[in-house]
């Protein structure tokens, strides 16, 4: 499943974790275990942050990821589950299938 991880890191963690050389070895170790499909670096709340977007196989690997950074970094992290606009097409396609279940009020009609 496409999965968002989302870390921030402690402001005093990221920073001692850069003098020590260690931010960038659990970045890069990181990546070699989970081979994202994108990785950014930005600033949020005043802390340094990420976003990597990976499959995630097997949803028994959240622990030994997340507690890398938690441990290492005082890290906030978020795993969620995310979509590409083809997935959202199909996802949207198969709701339009099912939406009998919805209220009349709430369905739409088409104008062609």
């Amino acid at each position: 499943m496409r999965t968002l991880l989302r870390v921030t890191i402690d402001v005093e963690a990221s920073n001692q974790a850069i003098m020590d050389g260690i931010l960038p070895k659990i970045i890069g170790d990181t990546a070699e275990r989970i081979h994202p499909e994108a990785s950014y670096f930005f600033t949020q709340d005043g802390c340094r942050s990420c976003i990597i977007i990976f499959d995630l196989k097997d949803p028994s690997v959240i622990p030994a990821i997340a507690e890398t950074f938690f441990l290492n970094l005082n890290a906030k992290v978020d795993f969620n589950p995310v979509m590409n606009a083809d997935e959202l097409k199909k996802g949207l396609n198969k709701w339009e299938k099912t939406n009998k279940f919805i209220p009349e009020k709430f369905h739409h009609t088409h104008a062609n």
